[in-house]
């Protein structure tokens, strides 16, 4: 059986992504549309050896769509999702406007893929925030075997999360230096070019950043209420690929050989030793990769039950646009 997708917001960064790992990934279709806002209407854009025409998501009919992967912001979505819904697709969205709404389930599938059920409450799923999507994969193996309390992590965010004018502004910032300019900010609120930032999102009454709340709010409903998260995001002058440092407090004993053999076992997960030859990895390293890469796993004898660890992941592709096709290969495997 194949299906008709439409991918909304097709022209940006995961947008681009979504329609590549839809080819690779012989998603099957009969036909795919690619939808933006009217000033990108009509450009040509990539989908494997072929190209699709930019269509005004604006006047564009849902009716007959089986499945839309939605990437085009937050407000966008809380127009054109329903509409889609309504119309009888079964709406995939990467923005966080529908991600603590109780009736559209928040989805991971190496994680959570018995909750994709409740997607007929709204005919919405929702995609999880890029750096949560990552930490869950691993962190999923760990609570299976020793029960997670609670969790501090670090994250080093790359621009592209931001989107692609945040990525520009990175080049043209970097290049400025080298050239004696001062350099121009308008993506971020500080320079990020040889730089770190530590605000994603806006901030909230308590000081946290919106994307400190989410990484909160999110790993919750997709673990557990009981999980306790704290979160400190930073942004830094990298491209592509988001890194975390992870530190977990368990219910019970673990050791850092537990851990390692767990993260071996679990889908979605590459486990690079201390004692392999690339000893960690680095976002770098694992641009186009599907999986979240963990190194540097050690026990934490600074609290109970400890342990300690990096992980690594395209935020694009995993963190974003493949965990979407993920769940629609799901959806169409055992639901649709």
């Amino acid at each position: 059986m194949t299906y008709k997708l439409a991918v909304v917001g097709a022209t940006g960064n995961v947008g681009h992504e979504i329609l590549n790992i839809l080819h690779e990934r012989n998603f099957p279709i009969s036909d795919v549309v690619a939808l933006a806002s009217g000033r990108s209407a009509g450009r040509a854009i990539s989908f494997g050896d072929d190209e699709l025409k930019v269509q005004d998501l604006a006047q564009f009919d849902f009716s007959g769509t089986d499945i839309v992967l939605s990437s085009p912001g937050a407000k966008v979505s809380e127009i054109f999702a329903p509409r889609a819904a309504t119309a009888g697709a079964v709406v995939i969205d990467n923005t966080s406007h529908f991600r603590m709404d109780p009736d559209v389930p928040l989805v991971v599938p190496e994680v959570n893929p018995e909750a994709i059920a409740d997607y007929k409450k709204k005919n919405i799923i929702a995609n999880p925030n890029c750096s949560t999507i990552q930490m869950v994969v691993a962190l999923k193996p760990l609570h299976d075997l020793a029960e997670v309390r609670r969790v501090v992590v670090s994250t080093y965010q790359s621009v592209s999360g931001a989107g692609k004018d945040a990525m520009d502004e990175l080049f043209r910032q970097t290049k400025g230096v080298y050239m004696n300019e001062t350099p121009k900010v308008d993506a971020f609120m500080k320079q990020i070019a040889f730089n770190v930032i530590p605000q994603i999102d806006v901030f909230m009454d308590d000081n946290m950043t919106k994307e400190e709340w989410k990484m909160a709010a999110e790993t919750k409903k997709i673990l557990g209420k009981s999980i306790k998260v704290c979160a400190n995001c930073v942004r830094v002058p990298v491209f592509i690929g988001h890194a975390e440092m992870v530190n977990v407090e368990f219910a019970r004993d673990i050791s850092a050989l537990d851990a390692k053999r767990a993260f071996r076992d679990a889908p979605g997960v590459t486990l690079i030793d201390v004692e392999s030859e690339l000893e960690y990895v680095t976002p770098l390293e694992i641009q186009g990769e599907d999986d979240v890469f963990v190194s540097r796993v050690r026990e934490d004898a600074t609290v109970e039950n400890g342990i300690n660890f990096w992980c690594v992941a395209d935020n694009l592709r995993k963190g974003a646009a493949l965990n979407a096709v993920q769940i629609a290969e799901l959806l169409i495997k055992e639901h649709l």
